[in-house]
């Protein structure tokens, strides 16, 4: 009888084949568990209660510096070009990134994947270094949130918690922050006219898009590792959960871009399709080292400069060797 394990991860399109059982592991089944990624990460790094789930990518280097209790496979359940995740004032005066130098910016937690690629991003090309801020951390729009982990940060990154009743959303509004790095939108932008907020880039599309063009990358946010002891027990599955993540990837993009009948309820979702195709490749979201090589290292460069990592990884240190290399007949 095949073994069976559970599997935390939200039911993306490129993962819903594996949560109906339309596409299976090799030798095993899954317990398919379709959670919110907060949950699932906190449920993870807590409490260990999965054999497989989804986790920020910037989580999981971090528990590198003293032996993981996860290891990796190159399979990407979530990406997301991130200089739409800067939020200031309706009325701010910053029109450009660099124009935050000295200020105040508010993050969820500062070890967050998409906050170290914000700040990459704004440094190496924006002209914002990383330690030209202070951050504060907490909570977007509810009170109480923290740090996952314990940081040791540079005496140069200034990093303080807000207070226990304060969010992130109302001290932007109040002029407590002079900005907010959410991969979220603050809830007030979400309301008629955006409630005071807007995003830095007043067109973060055409940004990202040329950001793309000049480097390859499509920021990863997360990925899927598998608990230790269950890796240690079972090898192979390391290997066959990549290679069913593939064909999950495959069937669950397929009729995206369906002109006959609307698979999703996009009207031009086709043309989007078709834009992204042109931009990124046929293959634009990819799985597997190699493809991803650039982004990986660029990601463990980012989290080494503003402080994170405990060194400057490789990239193939991430992942279960086994993941690494394929046979050749």
């Amino acid at each position: 009888m095949a073994p069976v394990f559970t599997m935390a991860c939200q039911s993306y399109d490129r993962m819903e084949p594996l949560r109906s059982g339309r596409v299976t592991v090799g030798g095993a089944e899954l317990n398919f568990l379709d959670l919110p990624v907060e949950e699932t990460f906190f449920r993870m790094l807590k409490f260990r209660e999965f054999d497989i789930a989804e986790m920020s990518l910037s989580t999981y280097v971090l528990t590198l510096a003293e032996g993981s209790p996860f290891v990796a496979v190159p399979v990407f359940p979530s990406r997301a070009f991130r200089h739409s995740a800067v939020y200031v004032r309706e009325d701010s005066p910053v029109t450009d990134p660099a124009q935050l130098a000295g200020g105040t910016v508010g993050v969820p937690e500062y070890q967050i994947t998409a906050a170290v690629w914000v700040r990459g991003i704004l440094a190496e090309h924006h002209g914002l270094g990383v330690t030209s801020v202070r951050y504060r951390t907490g909570g977007l729009d509810a009170p109480g949130r923290v740090e996952k982990l314990g940081l040791r940060l540079p005496p140069d990154v200034e990093v303080l918690p807000i207070g226990p009743e304060e969010t992130l959303s109302r001290m932007l509004l109040d002029g407590s922050l002079d900005a907010v790095h959410s991969a979220r939108n603050p809830g007030p932008f979400n309301e008629p006219g955006h409630g005071g907020i807007r995003r830095l880039f007043p067109d973060p599309e055409g940004v990202e898009r040329r950001y793309h063009e000049r480097t390859g990358i499509f920021p990863i946010m997360h990925t899927l590792v598998i608990r230790r002891d269950v890796y240690e027990q079972h090898r192979w599955l390391a290997r066959e959960l990549v290679k069913a993540c593939g064909r999950a990837k495959d069937e669950g993009l397929a009729g995206i871009g369906e002109t006959a009948a609307l698979r999703y309820a996009l009207p031009w979702l086709w043309a989007e399709a078709e834009r992204t195709r042109a931009a990124l490749g046929d293959d634009w979201w990819p799985y597997g080292f190699e493809p991803n090589r650039t982004t990986l290292e660029t990601f463990l460069r980012y989290s080494y400069e503003q402080g994170l990592a405990a060194r400057r990884y490789d990239a193939e240190e991430l992942f279960a060797p086994e993941t690494l290399a394929e046979v050749v007949v």
